[in-house]
């Protein structure tokens, strides 16, 4: 199997805490090539630009919905400091709207989302970006922008998928897609998406994808279970797995690193 980009991990997490260099030892071992490590908040998109710096991996840095209403009022100042403070960091985010869990009020989620869209659009920037039960929220926000990105874990519906598409953002696929009960809708859609705007993503440690067998003792996912992801996009797209992994490397190259 070629080499595979996982396109969005949660390194910093603290269940990676222990045994971070096996994950990635274990990571190179399964073909993955390369990675981009998240960065939800301030601490921890410095914490993976050293992972990146360190690794030889990529990394994005921005604030997560869930953490905008902690977000300092230097936020732009401060990202812009930390993006070009590496060649690692690639991205702007991980950023965006839920308005699912609502742990930060809706306007001021809005409002930190949009500071870092208007980052990302200064300074020429992709954005990685997450929305859960928002899209129109940032459907409308986009359209005060003109940006590059991929819509992280995307798990909406076909009418969001198609906003999505037309803007020109890449569309993320993680474990989900796996899941033979909730990700039912979502195997519905891979059909609609081509193959040069997917990405590859474990969101690892979670999203553990549910077609490994054996099923794995422990819950945690990991990137070295990219794999799973890529083999059932391809059986889904009627497509050899092959086709999805060089086109999902190479839209990784054409976002992130040109």
């Amino acid at each position: 199997m070629s080499a595979m980009i996982d396109a969005g991990v949660n390194l910093t997490s603290s269940q990676f805490a222990s045994d971070l260099d096996d994950v990635i030892s274990r990571s190179k071992e399964a073909g993955i090539e390369s990675m981009l490590a998240i960065g939800c908040d301030l601490t921890s998109s410095e914490q993976s630009i050293a992972l990146a710096e360190q690794h030889h991996l990529y990394c994005t840095a921005g604030v997560h919905p869930h953490d905008a209403k902690s977000a300092p009022d230097t936020l732009y100042h401060d990202l812009l400091t930390l993006l070009k403070s590496s060649n690692r960091a690639v991205a702007v985010g991980e950023c965006g709207l839920d308005f699912n869990r609502d742990f930060s009020p809706r306007p001021i989620q809005q409002s930190v989302c949009l500071t870092q869209l208007q980052l990302a659009e200064t300074i020429d920037y992709p954005v990685y970006l997450h929305e859960r039960d928002a899209h129109d929220a940032l459907v409308g926000l986009l359209k005060e922008v003109e940006i590059r990105g991929v819509l992280h874990c995307f798990t909406g519906d076909r009418n969001a998928l198609r906003r999505y598409l037309d803007y020109g953002l890449m569309i993320g696929i993680t474990g989900w897609v796996c899941d033979e009960r909730r990700g039912q809708a979502l195997q519905a859609l891979i059909q609609y998406i081509p193959l040069d705007r997917l990405l590859l993503e474990t969101d690892a440690p979670y999203l553990l994808p549910r077609t490994i067998k054996p099923k794995p003792k422990s819950r945690r996912n990991e990137p070295m279970y990219l794999s799973h992801v890529a083999e059932q996009i391809a059986q889904l797209k009627q497509c050899p797995v092959t086709d999805v992994i060089s086109a999902t490397s190479a839209n990784f190259t054409q976002l992130f690193l040109r």
